[in-house]
């Protein structure tokens, strides 16, 4: 008795199928990129001398919204997290209670402006290190975000040596410079010596018509004189 294989064809997806499939992914897509983003700036660190105030930036950014915004500041101290300060922001319009867990740290943040910053006042040398912002918006499902800003403590800001840097734009401003004196007299010399060279040709001309004027008039003196006779 032979023994038929029944070949069991896959079902292809028609045109609607894969529209659906392609809108799902892009509205995936959309949702993804305008997620909850905690941001602490373009430069996320600080040089600050010991006993100075300083600010540490965060800003929160969703472009659906926010509901019920829980954000909060961290301090790595040791490899160990220390809560700095928390709240909820409930919506856009409202104002955080802000609960603050570390001494001579102030809430400075605006809410219209999607603002959650801190102030650190009397710096120390232990400040320094990595203060970081995290934001959770459960209108996202449950989306989250956090950043690092790190904070540099010093006795003393150093002043940077610009010497090289001046040294080197004024030879290069001086290379520039004589470049450009070269070629205006290298063009004034040319100049020069084209209308010299004009000069000489009108010299050249006029001379030669004044030859040939005292050429043509010893003939013409020449021809006019009369024939001795013979006696």
């Amino acid at each position: 008795m032979e023994v038929q294989w029944a070949g069991v064809k896959v079902p292809r997806m028609g045109p609607q199928h894969t529209a659906v499939g392609l809108i799902f992914s892009l509205l995936l897509g959309a949702w993804y990129v305008q997620g909850l983003e905690m941001s602490v700036g373009k430069i996320p660190f600080l040089q600050a001398v010991n006993g100075s105030t300083v600010l540490l930036p965060c800003t929160y950014l969703s472009c659906i919204g926010i509901k019920d915004l829980y954000f909060s500041w961290s301090f790595n101290e040791n490899g160990t997290m220390q809560k700095v300060c928390d709240s909820y922001i409930v919506s856009e319009e409202s104002k955080p209670d802000v609960s603050i867990y570390r001494e001579r740290v102030e809430f400075i943040g605006k809410n219209i402006v999607r603002n959650v910053s801190i102030l650190l006042w009397n710096i120390t040398f232990e400040d320094a290190g990595e203060w970081t912002c995290f934001g959770r918006n459960p209108k996202e499902k449950g989306r989250n975000h956090s950043t690092i800003f790190t904070l540099i403590v010093v006795d003393e800001l150093r002043v940077v040596d610009n010497t090289l840097t001046i040294i080197i734009a004024s030879a290069v401003g001086g290379g520039i410079a004589g470049l450009m004196a070269f070629m205006l007299l290298k063009n004034f010399t040319l100049f020069v010596l084209a209308k010299l060279e004009e000069k000489n040709k009108e010299c050249l001309v006029t001379s030669s018509g004044i030859d040939n004027t005292e050429n043509g008039l010893s003939g013409s003196k020449a021809d006019s004189k009369p024939t001795p006779k013979r006696k």
